[in-house]
């Protein structure tokens, strides 16, 4: 009987952990979120339809589309030679074409490619397109398939942990081969300040921030998933991306 009442307490003791430490990620990422949503939000009947991981995931949607808006934004007017490749003939209507519309968008100039194969499109050596167009279609395609191609989130929507943890694996593996493509010839794209340049840290700072709101929100669907996410070791020496 000692031994049941034992059992029986390290089962209550164990459940009161994993909730509070799903509450405190959630608290954790909720407030990261509000940071920099904190004027969008106003009650809305749809929200009684809402669970608290639903808020934090819409939440962090909206927050990773700006920050996609401003990374489009300043690569235009870090190459803005890129533009003349393309069928864009402004950074605005390059800001219409990637983000006017939610879900799944393809584009024709890219061949209908998305994701991943958007992002070695525009690393390729070869191509001779709009760069940016390709890698900012493809970061934003990524993004939005993790998301499971929906901007808004209800109780009983599933998301899956382990295609938010690939894609901030793919964003850090995208800035590294940013910074080593070119070879000889010089980036295939410019970011961050070069040589004899003032130092400029922007556009690290904007993909840290990508990546670390995919990394949480991996965090807090898996927690509400009770599931692990596998972490598998990245081929760099393949310089592979994830497939999303």
């Amino acid at each position: 009987m000692f031994e049941l009442v034992v059992i029986i307490t390290r089962h209550r003791w164990f459940c009161a952990v994993k909730r509070s430490r799903f509450a405190a990620v959630v608290v954790l990422a909720c407030f990261s979120a509000l940071l920099v949503a904190c004027g969008d939000l106003q009650f809305r009947p749809q929200n009684l339809a809402k669970s608290d991981i639903d808020l934090v995931a819409d939440l962090h949607y909206r927050e990773t589309q700006d920050l996609l808006r401003s990374l489009t934004v300043k690569l235009y007017k870090r190459n803005p030679d890129q533009l003349k490749h393309g069928l864009g003939r402004s950074i605005d209507q390059r800001l219409s074409q990637l983000f006017a519309k939610p879900g799944y968008v393809s584009y024709e100039e890219l061949s209908f490619a998305r994701g991943t194969d958007a992002l070695e499109l525009g690393l390729s050596s070869s191509y001779t397109g709009d760069r940016v167009m390709a890698m900012m279609a493809g970061l934003n395609g990524m993004i939005r398939h993790a998301y499971g191609y929906k901007e808004e989130f209800f109780m009983f929507d599933d998301l899956d942990q382990q295609k938010f943890y690939e894609s901030a694996r793919n964003i850090e593996m995208l800035v590294w081969r940013l910074a080593h493509s070119g070879g000889n010839r010089g980036p295939l794209l410019l970011t961050n300040s070069q040589s004899g340049e003032p130092v400029n840290l922007s556009f690290e700072r904007l993909f840290g921030k990508l990546i670390a709101s995919q990394d949480m929100m991996a965090r807090v669907v898996a927690l509400k998933n009770e599931r692990l996410i596998n972490r598998t070791a990245q081929n760099v020496a393949a310089l592979v991306f994830f497939p999303l």
